[in-house]
Protein backbone atom coordinates (compact mmCIF):
# COMPACT_ATOMS: atom_id res chain seq x y z
CA UNK A 1 0.00 0.00 0.00
CA UNK A 2 2.52 2.83 -1.11
CA UNK A 3 5.70 3.60 -0.27
CA UNK A 4 6.12 3.75 3.70
CA UNK A 5 9.60 4.46 3.81
CA UNK A 6 10.70 7.09 6.60
CA UNK A 7 13.01 8.62 4.52
CA UNK A 8 11.84 10.97 1.42
CA UNK A 9 12.72 9.63 -1.82
CA UNK A 10 15.79 12.07 -2.33
CA UNK A 11 19.79 12.02 -1.31
CA UNK A 12 19.44 15.29 -0.08
CA UNK A 13 19.05 14.18 3.14
CA UNK A 14 20.77 16.88 5.54
CA UNK A 15 19.30 18.36 8.77
CA UNK A 16 20.98 21.78 10.12
CA UNK A 17 19.24 23.79 7.37
CA UNK A 18 15.95 25.43 8.32
CA UNK A 19 14.33 24.85 5.52
CA UNK A 20 15.20 21.35 6.15
CA UNK A 21 13.99 21.58 9.81
CA UNK A 22 10.77 23.10 8.92
CA UNK A 23 9.81 20.46 6.56
CA UNK A 24 10.47 17.20 8.61
CA UNK A 25 9.17 18.91 11.86
CA UNK A 26 5.99 17.96 11.60
CA UNK A 27 6.76 14.03 11.63
CA UNK A 28 7.16 13.27 15.09
CA UNK A 29 3.82 14.38 15.47
CA UNK A 30 1.98 12.83 12.33
CA UNK A 31 3.57 9.62 13.14
CA UNK A 32 2.81 9.76 16.81
CA UNK A 33 -0.87 10.95 15.69
CA UNK A 34 -0.93 7.41 13.35
CA UNK A 35 0.70 5.28 15.61
CA UNK A 36 -2.24 5.92 18.27
CA UNK A 37 -4.75 5.58 15.63
CA UNK A 38 -3.80 2.27 14.29
CA UNK A 39 -2.94 0.89 17.99
CA UNK A 40 -6.42 1.97 19.10
CA UNK A 41 -7.69 0.23 15.84
CA UNK A 42 -5.50 -2.73 16.40
CA UNK A 43 -7.12 -3.48 20.17
CA UNK A 44 -10.17 -2.62 19.49
CA UNK A 45 -10.49 -5.37 16.51
CA UNK A 46 -8.78 -8.28 18.36
CA UNK A 47 -11.36 -7.20 21.58
CA UNK A 48 -14.05 -7.14 19.18
CA UNK A 49 -13.24 -10.86 17.32
CA UNK A 50 -12.41 -12.04 20.86
CA UNK A 51 -16.34 -11.21 21.78
CA UNK A 52 -18.07 -11.94 19.22
CA UNK A 53 -15.84 -15.55 18.27
CA UNK A 54 -19.17 -17.72 19.17
CA UNK A 55 -21.34 -16.00 16.67
CA UNK A 56 -19.35 -16.76 13.18
CA UNK A 57 -15.99 -18.40 12.38
CA UNK A 58 -13.20 -16.08 13.07
CA UNK A 59 -9.96 -17.43 11.63
CA UNK A 60 -10.05 -14.65 8.74
CA UNK A 61 -10.16 -12.16 11.32
CA UNK A 62 -7.96 -13.54 13.45
CA UNK A 63 -5.97 -13.45 10.36
CA UNK A 64 -6.46 -9.92 9.90
CA UNK A 65 -5.54 -8.89 12.73
CA UNK A 66 -2.23 -8.77 12.50
CA UNK A 67 -2.49 -6.26 9.42
CA UNK A 68 -3.22 -3.24 12.20
CA UNK A 69 -0.49 -4.62 14.46
CA UNK A 70 1.91 -4.56 11.79
CA UNK A 71 1.08 -0.83 10.88
CA UNK A 72 1.50 -0.37 14.49
CA UNK A 73 4.73 -1.65 14.98
CA UNK A 74 6.28 0.30 11.98
CA UNK A 75 4.52 3.91 12.89
CA UNK A 76 6.15 3.21 16.35
CA UNK A 77 9.45 2.90 14.84
CA UNK A 78 9.08 5.94 12.14
CA UNK A 79 8.18 7.91 15.00
CA UNK A 80 11.18 7.04 17.24
CA UNK A 81 13.22 7.65 14.40
CA UNK A 82 12.27 11.27 13.47
CA UNK A 83 12.20 11.72 17.26
CA UNK A 84 15.71 11.25 17.80
CA UNK A 85 16.99 12.40 14.22
CA UNK A 86 15.29 16.34 14.55
CA UNK A 87 15.41 16.91 18.63
CA UNK A 88 18.70 14.56 19.34
CA UNK A 89 20.21 14.46 15.78
CA UNK A 90 20.40 10.89 16.38
CA UNK A 91 19.70 9.28 13.35
CA UNK A 92 19.88 5.11 13.50
CA UNK A 93 20.35 3.61 10.57
CA UNK A 94 19.23 0.35 12.05
CA UNK A 95 15.74 2.02 13.00
CA UNK A 96 15.53 3.25 9.50
CA UNK A 97 15.97 -0.36 8.80
CA UNK A 98 13.82 -1.88 10.80
CA UNK A 99 10.79 0.96 9.65
CA UNK A 100 11.94 -0.07 5.55
CA UNK A 101 11.65 -4.06 6.58
CA UNK A 102 7.92 -3.60 8.36
CA UNK A 103 6.83 -1.44 5.86
CA UNK A 104 7.29 -4.13 2.97
CA UNK A 105 5.85 -6.73 5.82
CA UNK A 106 2.88 -4.75 6.23
CA UNK A 107 2.45 -4.20 2.17
CA UNK A 108 3.05 -7.78 1.87
CA UNK A 109 0.14 -8.91 4.99
CA UNK A 110 -2.14 -6.14 3.06
CA UNK A 111 -2.37 -8.20 -0.15
CA UNK A 112 -2.34 -11.78 1.86
CA UNK A 113 -4.97 -10.47 3.57
CA UNK A 114 -7.29 -9.01 0.63
CA UNK A 115 -6.39 -12.65 -1.25
CA UNK A 116 -7.75 -14.95 1.35
CA UNK A 117 -11.02 -12.22 1.53
CA UNK A 118 -11.44 -13.17 -2.20
CA UNK A 119 -10.98 -16.77 -1.81
CA UNK A 120 -13.95 -16.65 -0.01
CA UNK A 121 -12.19 -17.98 3.36
CA UNK A 122 -14.71 -17.96 6.02
CA UNK A 123 -17.23 -16.70 3.93
CA UNK A 124 -18.20 -18.86 1.07
CA UNK A 125 -15.93 -21.60 2.02
CA UNK A 126 -14.94 -23.66 5.34
CA UNK A 127 -11.14 -23.46 3.90
CA UNK A 128 -8.72 -23.34 1.17
CA UNK A 129 -7.78 -25.97 -0.75
CA UNK A 130 -4.01 -27.21 -0.59
CA UNK A 131 -3.73 -25.55 -4.31
CA UNK A 132 -5.12 -22.52 -3.14
CA UNK A 133 -2.85 -21.98 -0.04
CA UNK A 134 0.35 -22.70 -1.99
CA UNK A 135 -0.94 -19.95 -5.03
CA UNK A 136 -1.74 -17.54 -1.89
CA UNK A 137 1.75 -18.58 -0.32
CA UNK A 138 3.83 -18.08 -3.38
CA UNK A 139 1.84 -14.71 -4.81
CA UNK A 140 3.00 -13.03 -1.28
CA UNK A 141 6.37 -14.05 -1.37
CA UNK A 142 7.12 -12.94 -4.89
CA UNK A 143 5.36 -9.05 -3.44
CA UNK A 144 7.58 -9.54 -0.80
CA UNK A 145 10.74 -9.97 -2.90
CA UNK A 146 10.04 -7.76 -5.50
CA UNK A 147 9.23 -4.70 -2.49
CA UNK A 148 12.39 -5.18 -1.41
CA UNK A 149 14.66 -5.33 -4.30
CA UNK A 150 12.40 -1.80 -5.03
CA UNK A 151 13.75 -0.77 -1.50
CA UNK A 152 16.75 -1.32 -2.33
CA UNK A 153 17.01 0.19 -6.13
CA UNK A 154 17.76 -3.13 -8.11
CA UNK A 155 17.84 -2.50 -11.17
CA UNK A 156 14.35 -2.93 -13.13
CA UNK A 157 12.61 -3.45 -9.89
CA UNK A 158 10.14 -0.83 -10.89
CA UNK A 159 8.91 -3.00 -14.01
CA UNK A 160 9.28 -6.45 -11.56
CA UNK A 161 6.92 -4.44 -8.58
CA UNK A 162 4.34 -3.89 -11.03
CA UNK A 163 3.84 -6.53 -12.52
CA UNK A 164 3.37 -8.31 -9.01
CA UNK A 165 0.83 -5.98 -8.52
CA UNK A 166 -1.16 -6.53 -11.45
CA UNK A 167 -0.84 -9.74 -11.14
CA UNK A 168 -2.04 -9.24 -7.62
CA UNK A 169 -5.20 -7.29 -8.60
CA UNK A 170 -6.08 -9.27 -11.17
CA UNK A 171 -6.27 -12.78 -9.15
CA UNK A 172 -7.74 -10.87 -6.50
CA UNK A 173 -10.89 -9.22 -8.79
CA UNK A 174 -11.06 -12.70 -10.97
CA UNK A 175 -11.73 -14.80 -7.52
CA UNK A 176 -14.37 -11.53 -6.34
CA UNK A 177 -16.42 -12.35 -9.43
CA UNK A 178 -16.38 -15.76 -9.42
CA UNK A 179 -17.44 -15.82 -5.58
CA UNK A 180 -20.17 -13.45 -6.37
CA UNK A 181 -21.63 -15.50 -9.44
CA UNK A 182 -21.81 -18.15 -6.76
CA UNK A 183 -23.28 -16.27 -4.47
CA UNK A 184 -25.81 -14.72 -6.90
CA UNK A 185 -26.37 -18.24 -8.01
CA UNK A 186 -27.32 -19.74 -4.65
CA UNK A 187 -29.94 -17.11 -3.81
CA UNK A 188 -31.33 -17.99 -7.22
CA UNK A 189 -31.93 -21.50 -6.02
CA UNK A 190 -32.91 -20.68 -2.78
CA UNK A 191 -35.87 -17.82 -3.56
CA UNK A 192 -37.96 -20.99 -4.06
CA UNK A 193 -37.17 -22.63 -0.70
CA UNK A 194 -38.79 -19.58 1.39
CA UNK A 195 -36.29 -19.92 3.95
CA UNK A 196 -35.38 -16.74 4.83
CA UNK A 197 -32.82 -16.80 7.20
CA UNK A 198 -30.87 -18.83 4.91
CA UNK A 199 -31.52 -16.27 2.43
CA UNK A 200 -30.21 -12.80 4.52
CA UNK A 201 -27.14 -14.91 5.26
CA UNK A 202 -26.20 -15.42 1.76
CA UNK A 203 -27.27 -11.63 0.60
CA UNK A 204 -25.64 -10.54 3.63
CA UNK A 205 -22.11 -12.17 1.98
CA UNK A 206 -23.08 -10.98 -1.39
CA UNK A 207 -22.96 -7.41 -0.06
CA UNK A 208 -19.83 -8.36 1.75
CA UNK A 209 -18.20 -8.84 -1.60
CA UNK A 210 -19.78 -6.03 -3.42
CA UNK A 211 -18.56 -3.71 -0.97
CA UNK A 212 -14.78 -5.03 -1.32
CA UNK A 213 -14.89 -4.97 -4.79
CA UNK A 214 -15.56 -1.37 -4.84
CA UNK A 215 -12.82 -0.97 -2.31
CA UNK A 216 -10.12 -2.41 -4.08
CA UNK A 217 -10.85 -0.79 -7.27
CA UNK A 218 -10.06 2.14 -4.96
CA UNK A 219 -7.25 0.37 -3.43
CA UNK A 220 -5.84 0.08 -7.56
CA UNK A 221 -6.90 3.44 -8.49
CA UNK A 222 -4.32 4.83 -5.15
CA UNK A 223 -1.46 2.19 -6.18
CA UNK A 224 -1.19 3.84 -9.58
CA UNK A 225 -1.74 7.46 -8.48
CA UNK A 226 1.24 6.29 -5.73
CA UNK A 227 3.65 5.02 -7.85
CA UNK A 228 2.79 7.54 -10.77
CA UNK A 229 3.84 10.24 -8.30
CA UNK A 230 7.61 11.84 -8.75
CA UNK A 231 7.47 14.45 -7.13
CA UNK A 232 10.82 14.82 -5.10
CA UNK A 233 10.54 17.99 -3.62
CA UNK A 234 10.83 18.27 0.36
CA UNK A 235 8.62 21.16 1.08
CA UNK A 236 5.11 19.21 0.43
CA UNK A 237 6.57 15.38 1.82
CA UNK A 238 4.55 15.84 5.02
CA UNK A 239 1.67 16.75 3.25
CA UNK A 240 1.71 13.62 1.23
CA UNK A 241 2.80 11.45 4.28
CA UNK A 242 -0.60 12.93 5.36
CA UNK A 243 -2.63 12.19 2.43
CA UNK A 244 -0.79 8.48 2.23
CA UNK A 245 -1.24 7.49 5.92
CA UNK A 246 -4.97 8.57 5.63
CA UNK A 247 -6.09 7.44 2.76
CA UNK A 248 -4.02 3.66 4.24
CA UNK A 249 -6.65 4.27 7.15
CA UNK A 250 -9.54 4.68 5.60
CA UNK A 251 -9.23 1.82 3.18
CA UNK A 252 -8.32 -0.75 5.94
CA UNK A 253 -11.57 1.15 8.06
CA UNK A 254 -13.46 0.43 5.25
CA UNK A 255 -12.32 -2.87 4.61
CA UNK A 256 -12.21 -4.37 8.56
CA UNK A 257 -15.91 -2.54 9.26
CA UNK A 258 -17.01 -4.86 6.17
CA UNK A 259 -15.83 -8.32 7.56
CA UNK A 260 -15.34 -7.93 11.43
CA UNK A 261 -16.71 -10.47 13.31
CA UNK A 262 -20.20 -9.65 14.46
CA UNK A 263 -23.70 -10.89 15.35
CA UNK A 264 -24.90 -12.26 11.83
CA UNK A 265 -27.99 -14.60 10.78
CA UNK A 266 -27.56 -18.28 12.47
CA UNK A 267 -26.70 -19.85 8.91
CA UNK A 268 -24.02 -17.24 7.99
CA UNK A 269 -21.64 -19.83 8.65
CA UNK A 270 -23.23 -22.76 6.95
CA UNK A 271 -21.46 -22.78 4.06
CA UNK A 272 -19.03 -25.49 1.98
CA UNK A 273 -16.06 -26.99 3.05
CA UNK A 274 -13.47 -26.86 -0.37
CA UNK A 275 -14.53 -25.14 -3.81
CA UNK A 276 -16.12 -27.37 -6.04
CA UNK A 277 -15.93 -27.36 -9.82
CA UNK A 278 -18.97 -28.86 -10.23
CA UNK A 279 -22.37 -26.61 -9.62
CA UNK A 280 -22.60 -25.66 -5.77
CA UNK A 281 -25.57 -25.42 -3.39
CA UNK A 282 -26.66 -24.12 -0.26
CA UNK A 283 -26.37 -27.56 2.49
CA UNK A 284 -29.96 -28.28 3.76
CA UNK A 285 -30.43 -27.22 7.02
CA UNK A 286 -31.88 -30.21 9.49
CA UNK A 287 -33.90 -29.26 12.74
CA UNK A 288 -34.42 -31.47 15.89
CA UNK A 289 -36.22 -31.57 18.91
CA UNK A 290 -34.24 -32.29 22.62
CA UNK A 291 -35.80 -32.74 25.44
CA UNK A 292 -33.86 -31.49 28.81
CA UNK A 293 -32.42 -34.13 29.35
CA UNK A 294 -30.89 -34.95 26.18
CA UNK A 295 -29.78 -31.34 25.73
CA UNK A 296 -27.87 -31.72 29.08
CA UNK A 297 -25.71 -34.27 28.28
CA UNK A 298 -24.57 -32.08 25.52
CA UNK A 299 -20.89 -30.99 25.60
CA UNK A 300 -21.44 -26.64 25.16
CA UNK A 301 -24.85 -25.16 26.25
CA UNK A 302 -24.74 -22.99 22.96
CA UNK A 303 -24.79 -22.12 19.36
CA UNK A 304 -22.81 -25.19 17.77
CA UNK A 305 -23.23 -23.56 14.12
CA UNK A 306 -21.20 -25.50 11.29
CA UNK A 307 -20.08 -28.90 13.29
CA UNK A 308 -19.32 -31.44 10.49
CA UNK A 309 -20.19 -34.91 11.54
CA UNK A 310 -18.46 -37.24 9.08
CA UNK A 311 -20.64 -39.96 7.70
CA UNK A 312 -19.46 -43.67 7.31
CA UNK A 313 -16.78 -44.04 4.71
CA UNK A 314 -18.00 -45.07 1.16
CA UNK A 315 -15.70 -47.38 -1.07
CA UNK A 316 -17.61 -45.77 -4.12
CA UNK A 317 -16.66 -42.14 -2.96
CA UNK A 318 -13.15 -40.57 -2.25
CA UNK A 319 -14.04 -39.03 0.69
CA UNK A 320 -17.63 -38.92 2.74
CA UNK A 321 -19.61 -35.96 3.03
CA UNK A 322 -20.38 -34.41 5.99
CA UNK A 323 -23.77 -33.49 7.95
CA UNK A 324 -24.21 -30.23 9.27
CA UNK A 325 -25.52 -29.78 12.38
CA UNK A 326 -27.13 -27.36 14.27
CA UNK A 327 -27.47 -26.85 17.98
CA UNK A 328 -29.59 -24.28 19.71
CA UNK A 329 -30.37 -23.41 23.57
CA UNK A 330 -33.62 -22.06 23.47
CA UNK A 331 -32.61 -20.76 26.89
CA UNK A 332 -29.28 -18.96 25.85
CA UNK A 333 -29.94 -15.16 26.15
CA UNK A 334 -26.98 -14.72 23.60
CA UNK A 335 -28.74 -16.39 20.87
CA UNK A 336 -32.07 -15.91 19.10
CA UNK A 337 -34.90 -17.56 19.82
CA UNK A 338 -35.63 -20.90 19.26
CA UNK A 339 -38.86 -20.63 17.26
CA UNK A 340 -37.13 -18.58 14.66
CA UNK A 341 -34.61 -21.46 14.05
CA UNK A 342 -37.45 -23.71 13.85
CA UNK A 343 -39.15 -21.64 11.39
CA UNK A 344 -36.43 -20.93 9.12
CA UNK A 345 -34.92 -24.83 9.65
CA UNK A 346 -38.25 -26.36 8.98
CA UNK A 347 -38.71 -24.71 5.68
CA UNK A 348 -34.87 -26.22 4.64
CA UNK A 349 -36.18 -29.81 5.20
CA UNK A 350 -36.18 -31.67 2.05
CA UNK A 351 -37.06 -35.41 1.17
CA UNK A 352 -34.52 -38.09 1.64
CA UNK A 353 -34.60 -38.79 -2.30
CA UNK A 354 -33.50 -35.04 -3.01
CA UNK A 355 -31.35 -35.12 -0.17
CA UNK A 356 -29.06 -37.83 -2.06
CA UNK A 357 -29.10 -35.64 -5.24
CA UNK A 358 -27.56 -32.37 -3.21
CA UNK A 359 -24.89 -35.03 -1.52
CA UNK A 360 -23.32 -35.53 -4.75
CA UNK A 361 -23.07 -31.81 -5.57
CA UNK A 362 -21.91 -30.34 -2.10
Amino acid sequence: MGDSSPLPPTNRFVLGSSALDESYSPLPSLYLAFLAIWAFSAVSWIINTWRNRFFQTSNLQWMLASVPLMKAFQLALSFSFWYSCINFHICSLWMSFGVYVTGILFQTASFVSFMLISHGYCIVYERLSIHERRRTAALGCILYLTLVGYKAAVPYSTAFVMLSYSLAFFLIFRHISSNLLVLREQLISIEGEHTHTMHNALYTKYNMFKKFQGAMQFVAMVEVLIYMNVDESLDAYWFRLLVREWAQFCIFLYIGWTFRAQEVSPHFSVMPALKSKGEMIVPPVYSIELDAADFNDLVSQEWHVGVPTSLPYSKHAKSSNPLLVIVQNPRSPSRRGAEELMRSTTNTAISASKYEDIENQV
